[in-house]
């Protein structure tokens, strides 16, 4: 109570602490305790103002709806003012009671008039909002308002705060209230030391860029203040810098899972035929914008399945980057078996080709690629932010991996895949038809790069070169990791990710790159075959 009183009388804490000062101070308030709607059809600015926060720290059930209205400009009360005088809401069916929201024949024109919202009322709308959200039954809006009232800190704030932590029963939102009225507390005229040492403390405890940021403000304070915000910005450094790298191994390791799914296919294309697909980041485009095309069928057809399209995009894509990788090892690849550099480069031009066939038919222009309500959002833990779209993508990457592993260990076709992998001509003598091998083998790497475009759409833009993004760091992954071999792979492709979000905020985007090629070259000459080589006659020879 002391410190609103001394946060109007010294002019700060904005117009919501001289509208709170007034709540509580100014004369009419036992009248406002009675009738809560009192003061808020006044003819004086000040007095409706103040009635506007009285009704919203009333806890009457009609506050917020009487609040909208008059923010709305549909909130009437009579020509002239006078006591426990009638309101009304304008609706487009009429006339309501204010007070009890009840229907009502509609009075005389003459004798109604629109309550008027000054900038000063206005003000004090703001601040009744924020205080309908202390008491709002959701904690999800109890826990917005209380972070709102910490960020402002106004120390004309303080007795909401008071209340609302009174009457707050959930851990996490008292918690934030704690917070912001620690918060308001240091703004306030000084009170007892210990009483700002203990709010010092529990800013500690919140230990974000915020809390360092108003504790970084009391240098000027009495020694036992000061030396206590000191030891809070020490340990806030060191929770900032521990939760920082927690951040970018997290990064990188969604980092590692794009570069995974986008590696997974190559891996097993070029350990099978010993191709370097420079076409590959093209399947991967393939499936982003087979996404697009299924979302706008969606939306066009059956719109109750757009939650669901994504779903219906990962097998449409998979087949349709699968269908165009074996036209591609039909028509062009078999020709070039034994001819790397003949392979690179048709399969650079075929790239170029694609490029243009899809700017040709969708545009230049990125395309609006839209996230189901279950891959949006965030997810908090401690100061460690986690997107829910990247959550789901390494899932997404995990399943695959696993699924392909399986279909490789135990399918007809995985077998045969390793048989070609290990001795072509071993298993063609045991009467595998290693060039139906070779077509498959393709169409399932290219089929997986597909999947991989769907969850690239959800986190890069959708264009013709997003395929162009990942290819290198995808041959990267694959030669790390071992030629053909998946759990290389996976290896590779975390490594790389991880590597390089620790390296990027030291050395910048591209001497970062840089480095991690050269850390590439400086591997290689060590260990030529990778992480896992192939193991057999064939990748001995």
């Amino acid at each position: 109570m002391r410190a609103v009183w001394r946060a109007a009388a010294r002019g700060r804490g904005g117009v919501a602490a001289a509208l709170l000062a007034l709540l509580l101070a100014l004369p009419g308030i036992a009248r406002a305790e009675t009738d809560p709607f009192a003061d808020i059809a006044s003819t004086t600015a000040s007095v409706e103002a103040r009635g506007v926060t009285a009704l919203a720290m009333s806890g009457h059930p009609r506050a917020a709806t009487v609040i909208d209205a008059l923010r709305d400009g549909k909130l009437y009360g009579w020509k002239w003012a006078q006591p426990d005088q009638p309101l009304f809401i304008r609706t487009e069916a009429g006339f309501v009671d204010a007070r009890s929201g009840e229907a009502v024949a509609a009075p005389a024109a003459g004798n109604l008039r629109k309550i008027v919202v000054s900038d000063t009322v206005r003000a004090a709308i703001e601040t009744a909002e924020g205080a309908l959200g202390l008491f709002a039954d959701d904690a999800a809006k109890r826990r917005a308002a209380a972070e709102a009232l910490f960020a402002a800190a106004d120390p004309g704030s303080l007795s909401l705060i008071e209340k609302a932590l009174a009457a707050e029963r959930d851990p996490a939102v008292a918690r934030v209230l704690h917070q912001a009225h620690a918060a308001t507390l240091l703004k306030s005229e000084p009170e007892a030391v210990s009483e700002r040492v203990a709010a010092v403390h529990e800013l500690a405890k919140r230990g974000d860029l915020a809390s360092r940021s108003l504790l970084q403000s009391l240098q000027d304070e009495p020694a036992p203040v000061a030396e206590a915000a000191a030891q809070a910005i020490a340990a806030i450094d060191r929770n900032i810098a521990l939760w920082g790298l927690a951040q970018n191994a997290y990064y990188g390791v969604s980092l590692g899972a794009v570069l995974l799914l986008a590696a997974a296919g190559l891996a097993i294309t070029f350990g099978v035929m010993g191709v370097i697909n420079m076409a590959h980041g093209e399947m991967v485009m393939i499936g982003a914008y087979t996404t697009f095309v299924v979302q706008r069928a969606i939306a066009a057809g059956v719109p109750a399945l757009d939650p669901y399209g994504l779903l219906i995009a990962l097998p449409a894509a998979f087949l349709a980057a699968g269908i165009v990788g074996v036209l591609i090892e039909q028509t062009l690849i078999r020709f070039l078996y034994g001819r790397p550099l003949e392979t690179l480069l048709a399969t650079w031009g075929l790239s170029l080709v694609l490029q243009q066939a899809v700017r040709s038919v969708f545009g230049p222009t990125n395309q609006d690629v839209s996230s189901p309500a279950w891959m949006s959002g965030l997810v908090r833990l401690g100061g460690l932010t986690l997107t829910v779209n990247r959550l789901w993508i390494m899932l997404f990457a995990a399943l695959v991996l696993g699924a392909l592993m399986a279909a490789l260990r135990w399918g007809g076709l995985g077998r045969s895949i390793r048989a070609v992998t290990q001795n072509r001509r071993m298993a063609a003598a045991m009467g595998i038809r290693t060039p139906l091998i070779d077509a498959l083998t393709f169409g399932l790497g290219s089929g997986i790069a597909g999947m991989a475009g769907v969850a690239l759409s959800q986190i890069d833009n959708v264009s013709p070169n997003l395929g162009q993004n990942y290819i290198i760091d995808s041959f990267i992954v694959v030669v790390v990791g071992g030629v053909g071999n998946l759990w290389g792979t996976l290896l590779g492709a975390l490594t790389l990710g991880v590597v390089d979000k620790f390296i990027e905020p030291f050395a910048g985007a591209v001497l970062a790159k840089i480095m991690v090629l050269g850390f590439l070259i400086l591997f290689i000459q060590r260990r030529p075959r990778g992480l896992f080589p192939v193991k057999g006659r064939m990748a001995e020879a």
